[in-house]
């Protein structure tokens, strides 16, 4: 064999090696496609399910019939602030008795929420001490004036002319014969006597009453408080930033925590100006008479205040839609939101502005929790028309 046909098969074997490596290739080649075709076709055959899934619920969500709503027209009105608070009940006038001596308690006429009318006997001490002590002031006392008597004698005046006696002459008589002594120590010894019976000062409740008969009285303690629930008042605090939202004789209602359901109304008669260490301001309002209201009680306390003429809603009118203050109108049976913004507050209002709003707009005011922009609505009852 030649050199040439040795090159010509090696050529040969070459061109042959390439044809079987690039049919491999092409084979290999054909299967990755076919693979991403089966993977690009099952993924499409999942999205249309999904597709499909989601539209179904969401035509499972959306109503078949537009949403009943209420309505009331946007009005410019006069608008109560109010301003709420804790406060305590505290009678105007809480009278403290105590006995002025120290004896053994004979008897105690009332007992602790008894109703007392102004000299109403409360308590008695046993008197016979105190009826030794006056007589023995009394017996003092005489025999000082006799002293006395003997001095002016002594410097030639009569008895039946003491008038005729120098006021400065009577004086020093008086002071050498212990007369003005004795006549204190007798006036204090019927005082005390007087004061074994305690009165009531005022007409009001009994309270704080704990000493029981046949111990001994304590004059450095009360003995009992007599509370006058016929002129109560409400004390609370404000913030300092509040102070302007409340003026002497705004309306207040008080609410007991223990009894919701009463309602005591009030006027404001006292602002202390004086903002103390936490920045409050204590602030007392006259209340109505109630009879299950006691002294101490823990109460709610709401100060209402007329901030003029604005627009206001019901709390239930605003909602919030992509994190920010919405509030629904009806147009031409859909609902059309309208960003707000609000203002002062009560408890079940708003103030509110709002660039798209205008007066008599139908503020969509139940209904609207699930609202979208220009859903269907139907109107199922007006609240201007409620009554």
């Amino acid at each position: 064999m030649n050199t040439m046909q040795v090159l010509y098969n090696f050529q040969d074997k070459r061109i042959k090696h390439y044809r079987m490596k690039n049919m491999r290739y092409i084979q290999h080649l054909a299967v990755v496609c076919m693979t991403a075709w089966g993977i690009t076709a099952l993924f499409a055959a999942c999205n249309a399910d999904k597709q499909a899934k989601t539209e179904e619920n969401v035509r499972q969500l959306l109503p078949d019939a537009p949403a009943e709503v209420t309505v009331i027209p946007l009005k410019t009105v006069d608008f109560e602030h109010e301003l709420v608070s804790n406060g305590k009940i505290s009678a105007r006038t809480v009278a403290e008795v105590k006995f002025q001596t120290s004896e053994i308690i004979a008897d105690v006429f009332v007992a602790n929420g008894d109703r007392v009318t102004k000299g109403q006997r409360i308590a008695a001490l046993e008197t016979y001490a105190l009826n030794n002590k006056l007589e023995q002031a009394k017996d003092a006392l005489e025999r000082s004036k006799l002293e006395m008597h003997d001095v002016l004698i002594g410097q030639g005046y009569k008895l039946d002319n003491l008038s005729a006696v120098p006021d400065e002459v009577m004086r020093l008589a008086k002071i050498k014969s212990g007369f003005n002594n004795a006549q204190t120590n007798y006036s204090m010894a019927d005082y005390d006597l007087k004061q074994a019976t305690l009165v009531a000062p005022v007409n009001g409740i009994v309270a704080n009453l704990f000493a029981k008969p046949k111990t001994l009285s304590k004059p450095s303690e009360v003995f009992c408080n007599i509370i006058d629930t016929q002129s109560l008042e409400v004390v609370f605090t404000v913030l300092e930033n509040e102070l302007g939202f409340v003026r002497k004789g705004d309306n207040v209602k008080v609410v007991p925590y223990s009894m919701p359901d009463i309602e005591i109304k009030g006027r404001v008669s006292e602002i202390n100006p004086w903002v103390n260490e936490n920045g409050m301001v204590q602030i007392k309002a006259t209340v109505s008479y109630h009879p299950q209201l006691v002294e101490g009680m823990n109460v709610r306390v709401s100060a209402f205040r007329s901030v003029g003429k604005q627009w206001v809603v019901p709390k239930t009118a605003v909602v919030l839609r992509t994190g920010k203050q919405v509030v629904f109108t009806v147009v031409d049976g859909k609902a059309v939101w309208n960003y707000v913004q609000t203002g002062l507050e009560n408890a079940t209002e708003y103030t509110v502005t709002g660039e798209t709003l205008k007066e008599g707009d139908p503020v969509i005011v139940t209904g609207n929790i699930n609202l979208a922009h220009e859903s269907p609505v139907k109107v199922i009852q007006d609240e201007k028309n409620k009554e």
